[in-house]
């Protein structure tokens, strides 16, 4: 009888002569719920404006026919961004009424792509007509060509076959952007990680978890990375005097190496840092040498426009700071540190280097150094 009145009495405490419930606390949580205040205490603060100006060379604003770009302009001067490049112009009427806008609004602020449609690859005048039409964009003020990631990997032809980058009948487009003295921003494929299992080994798994169409892993329906990145790296061999940017680094920001002999390869060939950072945020020491090997071959980019979130760019390559947060938990779970670039690295990936490829650019919005 005393041992099942103990029993019935373990859940409760006496304190005086009050009885409380005894409280057990849930500690379970899920890895995307775990976000721990940090401790540490070391120096370093946020830096909300660029110590240079700069060139956004990797931006997408879909509305810019219409948008008020006042506005947009007004929040690239809080951030010291003197020129923003978007990709996103499409063709056509469309790009033209995005370039008038920008005339009209804020000239010298933007600069527009033009997009390439390869819808109707298979028709015989497809290769003439995209030509022709990549002509009248570029005098309709298109200075550049932004290729989209569908392009070797989800893009079919009317048969149902990937359309490889390498594809010949795009030979003539890439041929004639350099002729026109334009660049090319291609974006071929994504992260290798996206190719590898979805488990606890996979550092982009709330990624997989979240976006489950993102992950790559089905052979039958989408060639290797190595397929997807090798084809890209056919057309830059194929044509030397076509300048060519490839975006995000080529998904080598996590082999700095590897990307290192790309570029030697590949002298026609720029990239840029746009939704890479966090890669480069956590080899400060590794990134800081390539950055100043390099320092001619790289760009800046940020890829989707959120002001609040350059800061976080502006930190990782002009301070010394250490473990601090990047802005989205999907792409990294881990802390930040600053790559203390110095200045003149810096003047080139801010402003120096896209000035070099990038036509049109008014070049007295930026120091003369």
């Amino acid at each position: 009888m005393k041992r099942k009145l103990l029993l019935l009495l373990l859940p409760f405490l006496f304190i005086g002569n009050v009885i409380v419930s005894a409280q057990v606390v849930d500690t379970t949580m899920t890895f995307e719920e775990y976000n721990p205040t940090s401790t540490l205490v070391v120096p370093g603060e946020e830096i909300t404006r660029a110590k240079f100006p700069f060139i956004d060379v990797h931006s997408h604003l879909w509305r810019m026919g219409t948008m008020d770009l006042t506005k947009t302009a007004a929040e690239m001067d809080a951030l010291n961004m003197r020129v923003l490049v978007n990709l996103s112009g499409r063709s056509g009427e469309q790009l033209k009424s995005m370039v008038d806008n920008a005339k009209k609004l804020a000239p010298g602020r933007f600069v527009v792509f033009a997009n390439i449609d390869f819808e109707g690859i298979d028709d015989p005048d497809w290769t003439e007509r995209t030509v022709k039409q990549l002509e009248e964009d570029y005098k309709n003020g298109a200075r550049g060509i932004k290729i989209f990631k569908n392009l070797g990997l989800t893009a079919l032809d009317s048969k149902g076959n990937r359309i490889s980058t390498d594809d010949p009948r795009i030979d003539p487009v890439w041929a004639k952007a350099g002729e026109l003295g334009i660049p090319v921003l291609i974006h071929t494929g994504e992260p290798a990680v996206f190719w590898a299992p979805i488990d606890e080994k996979n550092e982009r798994w709330i990624e997989m978890k979240n976006f489950p169409s993102r992950h790559r892993g089905d052979s039958t329906r989408f060639p290797s990375w190595e397929v997807v990145m090798s084809e890209q790296w056919n057309v830059f061999r194929k044509h030397p005097n076509t300048t060519f940017i490839n975006a995000h680094l080529g998904w080598m920001a996590n082999d700095l190496e590897r990307l290192g002999k790309h570029l030697d390869e590949f002298p026609n060939v720029y990239t840029e840092i746009a939704a890479v950072i966090a890669e480069l945020g956590r080899q400060p020491r590794f990134a800081h040498d390539f950055f100043v090997k390099y320092q001619d071959r790289l760009l800046f980019g940020k890829d989707t426009y959120r002001p609040v979130e350059f800061h976080t760019y502006f930190r990782v390559l002009e301070s010394k700071d250490e473990y601090f947060d990047y802005f989205r938990k999907r792409h990294a779970f881990w802390k930040m540190y600053g790559l203390n670039l110095p200045d003149e690295v810096l003047k080139k990936v801010y402003y120096k280097n896209a000035l070099k490829i990038i036509p049109g650019i008014d070049k007295s919005l930026f120091p003369n150094d």
